[in-house]
């Protein structure tokens, strides 16, 4: 079998193998999380708008602190994560914090199999869809957990960057996906000294194939924006040029770093 044919193992086994790593990292703060710190950006929180009273499932929350947060802010919260260890240690926080989100493990593709409420939004944020090798499926999967009328909220890294070689000194992936990216990482965005060498599996997708895709399953898209910045410093050489803006030091704000959309589901 292939490493593509079995991206869905190799990629959880390198999940469940950062998550005590992430934990610990300054990267996510989670002393600070469980005091009570919010860690959603502003540019979801613009698009989000008041979520009070509203109903979110959160696609790829990793072990929740975005899904908690959502939360804290009123909504009541579904978070989906393929990691085993992501989910368990989620339920466990959610339990340390009194928070009342809810946590399901499954692949994205199984989810409903497994679930069977629809939502007012789906939320999906930062490094999530790469993973997944086709946004046909994925698209399908948001169009039927959402209510009629519901929103979905995606902000996400834009895909020149991943064009890039990890230090943004070549071109080295074609920007449409014409192939899967097999790399071997070593460390993990959020602690770069973390002593772990593993194989990923994952996939650039252009704008127009998350955007046709999203159209094609009759989600109407009402919001779109670039941004030249990235509210983390999770790549290689970057360089803050405000507080939460980070930019690569060599292009400046040349790039776009991120982009979001919200779709609304006909």
């Amino acid at each position: 079998m292939s490493a593509a044919d079995n991206y869905l193992a190799i990629n959880r086994q390198s999940w469940n193998n950062k998550v005590d790593y992430h934990l610990k990292s300054a990267f996510y703060n989670h002393e600070a999380f469980l005091k009570g710190a919010n860690t959603l950006q502003s540019i979801e929180v613009d698009l989000l708008g008041t979520i009070s009273n509203t109903s979110i499932l959160h696609l790829q929350c990793h072990f929740g602190q975005d899904t908690i947060s959502l939360n804290r802010l009123g909504a009541q919260v579904t978070g989906v994560d393929f990691s085993n260890r992501a989910i368990e240690e989620a339920k466990s926080i959610a339990e340390e914090t009194e928070s009342t989100a809810s946590f399901i493990c499954s692949d994205i593709y199984d989810l409903p199999n497994h679930l069977e409420q629809q939502f007012d939004i789906v939320f999906t944020s930062y490094g999530t869809i790469g993973w997944l090798p086709d946004l046909d499926k994925w698209s399908a999967v948001v169009a039927h957990f959402l209510k009629p009328g519901g929103r979905l909220i995606l902000v996400d890294f834009h895909p020149v960057v991943w064009m890039f070689d990890d230090n943004f000194q070549q071109i080295e992936y074609s920007y449409f996906n014409k192939e899967p990216i097999i790399i071997t990482e070593n460390g993990t965005y959020a602690d770069k000294d973390a002593a772990l060498t593993q194989d990923t599996v994952s996939w650039n997708h252009p704008l127009t194939d998350i955007l046709s895709n999203l159209i094609k399953h009759r989600l109407s898209i009402s919001s779109f924006k670039e941004f030249d910045y990235s509210p983390y410093a999770c790549f290689n050489q970057m360089k803050e040029i405000a507080p939460n803006k980070f930019v690569i030091e060599a292009f400046g704000n040349k790039l776009p770093m991120v982009y979001a959309i919200e779709a609304i589901k006909q």
